[in-house]
């Protein structure tokens, strides 16, 4: 079975998992690795410290682990940037600490809200709070652009009021189209999140056509990640990612070790 790059611990604060239970379940499922990601959300509205990721403690408990485990299942060592455009300089200088061989850069709060939460949508019709946030991720991309692949672009659709029974790729082309050829002129990936799959909406996040359309631009960067916050959702319905990703082009997936790409053929 092929890597899972996008997974969270307890040192994110959404998650009770220990790494060492993560490792094992990845053993478990018969992972040919692994990459632990977990959240540094700096400046999280209401709750700022939530998502404060202790990246002194972090770093050493993911060498342990990875000693731990060196002759059962390569781990990297990651982390998951909730972008915004102020936090620019702040993150360039966390990156610039530590030697992280993954970093997924994610939209989880789009102008002071997070759109997991039912306020974010109070008082206006569902798309336009889905434009805002797609509009968001030019404005971090530009801002910020030291990751190596941009998480689970329409993450929003996992929570909206009606999820993703009227979203479509199509209704949003322009600004997605945007933040794809920006990605790409950076020589920035995406991933494939089965999360989506996970939350009940029948698609990864992104979508199968915004999958697509980054192949048709020119993108070839492309992680795999289930967004694991439990050991059990490791690797969540990963049969479907090789048939997914060969019918939108892909040949190849992606891992990174030292912020590097290596391509392994599906």
């Amino acid at each position: 079975m092929i890597w899972d790059t996008h997974m969270h611990t307890s040192f994110s604060g959404d998650s009770d998992a220990s790494p060492e239970s993560m490792a094992e379940n990845a053993v478990l499922r018969g992972l040919e690795g692994i990459c632990i990601t977990d959240h540094l959300d700096i400046d999280y509205p209401d709750n700022p410290d939530l998502f404060l990721l202790d990246t002194d403690a972090y770093e050493p408990a993911i060498r342990r682990l990875q000693e731990s485990f060196h002759n059962k299942l390569p781990i990297r060592f990651g982390i998951e940037l909730g972008l915004q455009p102020h936090l620019a300089q702040t993150h360039h200088d966390i990156l610039a600490a530590h030697d992280f061989d993954f970093v997924i850069g994610s939209s989880h709060v789009v102008h002071g809200a997070d759109p997991y939460f039912p306020a974010y949508y109070e008082g206006r019709d569902e798309q336009d709070a889905y434009l805002e946030y797609f509009l968001s991720i030019p404005e971090n991309i530009r801002a910020f652009d030291e990751f190596d692949v941009y998480g689970h672009i329409d993450y929003v659709v996992r929570y909206g009021p009606n999820k993703n029974r009227n979203y479509t790729y199509r209704k949003y082309s322009d600004i997605i189209d945007e933040s794809l050829k920006l990605l790409i002129s950076r020589g920035k990936g995406i991933e494939v999140n089965t999360g989506g799959f996970r939350y009940g909406l029948g698609h990864p996040n992104p979508t199968e056509d915004i999958l697509k359309r980054y192949r048709e631009l020119g993108g070839e960067i492309i992680t795999v990640g289930a967004d694991a916050h439990a050991p059990e959702d490791i690797a969540f319905d990963f049969e479907k990612i090789p048939d997914i990703l060969k019918t939108c082009g892909f040949r190849y997936y992606t891992i990174f070790r030292n912020r590097r790409p290596e391509f392994i053929k599906l």
